[in-house]
């Protein structure tokens, strides 16, 4: 998981709290492959998260637990004993915790995990979370070198994406957007925005301090787009991660495929 030196700090109403700037700047530094130097490097990134279309109501294409609570137990198995983690929330960087639903069984609820390994699941009751929805989910074709945005079944957005290099590929599963934070500098390494993903580097335990958390995010060089070019994050176009910034929901499924 992804830790912070930093105390608590105050978060706003709506889809995207505020991140404090040092908070951010560390998950920055510490998302896996945002940049192509040396893991050892350092950008200078802060955070102030944009506003993003709430989440669609009614019957959603995929359900989203926001936890109520200060912290909230993950068990093992549905009504068992054995805790498989405590979280807290907000999580690290100010944002609500939240995870994806993959089953909904009433008064208990599996959802996907932002811990290793990738792909890890664990049950959560139902009420201590809020449930909410979203039509959108992002689709990664890293061998077409390809996102597609659908809202439903209807492709609403599609661009060229950046990969992970042969030594630290992006791991191929399914993810969820857990952050969403935005550099200081539109022009940096980092690009416009940062979305933090629920799953992590499978060849780098550590990064830049951090745990190799993966991430979707922009560019300031968009000439690298088309290839495989950074340790393991997922790069677009600036203008492609601002729309999704705009548009898609903490929560939204990512599905990452070979």
């Amino acid at each position: 998981m992804l830790r912070s030196p930093l105390a608590p700090h105050p978060v706003r109403t709506g889809p995207h709290p505020v991140l404090a700037p040092l908070a951010a700047a560390a998950l920055l530094t510490a998302l896996t492959a945002c940049s192509s130097g040396s893991p050892q490097e350092d950008p200078d990134a802060g955070a102030d998260t944009a506003g993003a279309q709430e989440e669609t109501a009614g019957p959603p294409g995929a359900e989203i637990a926001t936890v109520t609570g200060a912290e909230i137990e993950v068990l093992a198995e549905k009504g068992g004993d054995e805790v498989l983690e405590t979280l807290a929330s907000p999580n690290d960087f100010g944002e609500e915790r939240a995870f994806l639903v993959e089953s909904n069984e009433g008064e208990w609820l599996e959802v996907l995990l932002p811990i290793r390994p990738n792909g890890t699941t664990g049950w959560v009751r139902s009420e201590e979370v809020t449930l909410s929805g979203t039509d959108y989910r992002v689709e990664i074709d890293m061998a077409g070198f390809e996102f597609t945005v659908l809202e439903g079944e209807e492709e609403v957005r599609t661009g060229v994406i950046g990969t992970g290099e042969n030594e630290t590929p992006t791991p191929p599963g399914r993810y969820y957007f857990t952050e969403l934070l935005q550099p200081p500098d539109p022009e940096g390494p980092y690009g416009a925005y940062a979305f933090g993903l629920s799953g992590f580097s499978e060849s780098l335990e550590i990064f830049a301090g951090g745990p190799g958390q993966l991430a979707v995010h922009g560019t300031n060089d968009e000439s690298a787009l088309g290839r495989q070019v950074s340790h393991g994050c997922v790069r677009v176009s600036n203008e492609d991660i601002t729309w999704m910034a705009e548009n898609l929901p903490i929560g939204t499924p990512v599905e990452i495929s070979g």
